[in-house]
């Protein structure tokens, strides 16, 4: 058997921080970025399905709501004006202020995941974002407010 199967496998502590951008007009949205800083245990919430078991899940969102989070403000992607490019570049600042915080106290980026949520989510995007793109009416079912987020993993081997 060769030595390095014999090596056990890292272990982890895992971090997660997560960016939420409004992509609603006219700066009305709110964009945060998150991290929460309690430990929380899963199990605690969590019920067992089976065929023959049918016990419904009895924890109550009060309960799993945590209250203890750091939160760091950031602009929206638009204002009255339209996009904000210099919105955009800050907030890239300040994500990159936090990854670089993260990175020099031990923590490893290993993946990042991002989503939009929007009323297109349905629609063949291209065509509703054009139809979008020539229709003021904010309103139209085809309006492109929605949020941006992006989920970025971190992870710190146990010693």
């Amino acid at each position: 058997m060769p030595v390095f199967a014999l090596a056990q496998q890292p272990k982890y502590d895992i971090e997660i921080v997560s960016c939420i951008e409004s992509l609603v007009p006219n700066g009305v949205g709110r964009s945060r970025m998150i991290s929460p800083v309690v430990d929380v245990n899963y199990e605690d919430f969590t019920s067992q399905q089976t065929a023959a078991k049918k016990d419904k899940n009895k924890s109550k969102r009060s309960e799993i709501r945590i209250k203890e989070y750091e939160e760091t403000k950031l602009l929206n992607f638009y204002n009255e004006g339209g996009i904000r490019f210099q919105n955009i570049a800050s907030n890239d600042a300040l994500m990159t202020s936090k990854i670089n915080d993260m990175l020099a106290n031990g923590w490893e980026l290993y993946d990042v995941k991002t989503g939009v949520e929007s009323k297109m989510a349905n629609a063949s995007v291209k065509k509703e974002i054009f139809k979008a793109l020539l229709d003021d009416d904010s309103e139209s079912p085809n309006d492109p407010n929605g949020l941006f987020l992006t989920r970025y993993f971190f992870r710190k081997e146990i010693e």
